[in-house]
């Protein structure tokens, strides 16, 4: 019985993962034509980026000083402290920024998404908006999706900056070192295409939330009891997508044999 549930339950996130795609596919299709509604984008910009901004920075200040005082006491060991703060701000433009800033918003804007639209899909409100020939692709989906592109690379900028700062105040007080040192280790192993593929992964991150949310919003059945399996299934399905997309895109942009690190000696 419980083998023939989890095939089922298998069976069904993925029919629904494809209506995803399809619904991503959509969304280009009525992008191209420019069916843009500019009011609710700009609600729902409101909802992703002002009302996220102090749990993403709260987030990136701790991950900052934490990742710092994992690594500032071996590489001081190894007479290496002036890379701490390159290290630190290689690895939060490449990789902690934007993945913890979109696991942030996923959870939090990511689950809104899909609850807002499940409720609305079984309280008939879907099809109430169909009748009055309103698509919901363009009311609903693309401002949401506009939103989370727009606003998550600010976020992770930000966030960039903040985590820096974190780690800046435990490489001062407890490591001594200095933060013209910091400074300067973190501007020169930080180059223009580490802060370019931090934008470019955080948009990637926001589309694939937006639509996770909005199409698993859109296939809700089953009443308050459908709302809350959907909204909990699309949180765990974009987290897993965004890991295995920051795998792929990773191996795009920072595949092959060149160190930024060794330069930095």
């Amino acid at each position: 019985m419980s083998e023939t549930t989890s095939k089922s339950s298998l069976g069904a996130w993925s029919q629904r993962l494809l209506a995803a795609i399809f619904l991503g596919g959509q969304v280009i299709v009525h992008l191209l034509k420019g069916k843009i509604n500019w009011r609710n984008t700009l609600d729902q910009m409101a909802a992703v980026g002002p009302d996220s901004l102090f749990i993403a920075l709260l987030t990136a200040v701790f991950v900052g000083a934490v990742f710092t005082i994992q690594v500032a006491r071996e590489f001081i060991n190894f007479g290496a402290g002036n890379l701490v703060g390159g290290v630190l701000a290689v690895a939060l433009t490449r990789e902690l920024s934007p993945v913890l800033t979109a696991v942030v918003l996923a959870g939090r804007v990511g689950s809104a998404f899909a609850a807002e639209i499940g409720t609305m899909r079984v309280t008939e409100q879907i099809d109430a908006m169909l009748i009055l020939r309103t698509d919901p692709i363009d009311y609903l989906v693309i401002p949401r999706l506009l939103a989370c592109c727009l606003m998550l690379p600010i976020l992770t900028l930000l966030s960039l900056v903040t985590g820096m700062v974190g780690g800046l105040i435990i490489a001062t007080n407890i490591y001594s070192i200095s933060d013209s040192v910091f400074l300067d280790s973190a501007r020169n192993l930080v180059g223009v295409w580490d802060i370019v593929s931090a934008m470019l992964k955080a948009c990637c991150f926001g589309l694939l939330i937006a639509v996770i949310g909005c199409s698993w919003g859109l296939t809700t059945t089953g009443g308050a009891k459908g709302v809350g399996q959907s909204t909990t299934t699309a949180v765990v399905t974009a987290l897993l997508i965004i890991f295995i997309s920051n795998f792929f895109l990773s191996w795009l942009m920072f595949q092959g044999t060149g160190s930024a690190l060794l330069q930095g000696f």
